[in-house]
């Protein structure tokens, strides 16, 4: 049993996307994570002889849910040349993207494998000319086709 009873700080992550560059090479900062998650499908089945008037619901397929990573745009151009790779090649493009939570120390709680993933929509920033004080931000929306947990 785990001693720590405080919940970690969603503000402490990294995001490895394993780009051209390799594994230890990140493609810049991210400022947002969200929609990390898999649905499973319920079937609904009824015994035509069964005796209480009720269904049975057995597991059907599961899906990963879309991931939308959000960046303040940088000098790259990064997730843009993944994205037309995507168009290109096709399931060729797929990588491994692996989002990890970190403790106050920079120690790994928590890592989120995305497998078979492929960008399939990216956002550019929204740009005003008031205000002056916002940040560019960059939208990529990931799809993947599995998710693996590991702790610590």
């Amino acid at each position: 049993m785990a001693d720590r009873i405080t919940p970690y700080g969603a503000f402490n992550f990294l995001v490895n996307l394993n780009g051209p560059q390799g594994p230890e090479t990140p493609l810049g900062g991210f400022s947002d994570v969200s929609g990390i998650g898999v649905e499973i499908t319920m079937a609904e089945y009824r015994n035509g002889n069964e005796k209480e008037n009720h269904v049975r619901k057995v597991a059907g397929i599961h899906k990963v849910a879309d991931v939308t990573l959000k960046r303040g745009i940088v000098n790259s151009q990064d997730l843009w040349d993944w994205l037309k790779e995507t168009q290109r090649n096709g399931p060729a493009a797929k990588r491994t993207v692996v989002i990890t939570l970190l403790d106050e120390a920079g120690k790994s709680v928590e890592a989120w494998t995305l497998l078979n993933v492929v960008p399939m929509k990216y956002t550019g920033p929204t740009l005003a000319a008031k205000g002056g004080g916002d940040v560019a931000i960059e939208e990529l929306v990931l799809s993947a086709e599995g998710i693996d947990l590991n702790v610590g």
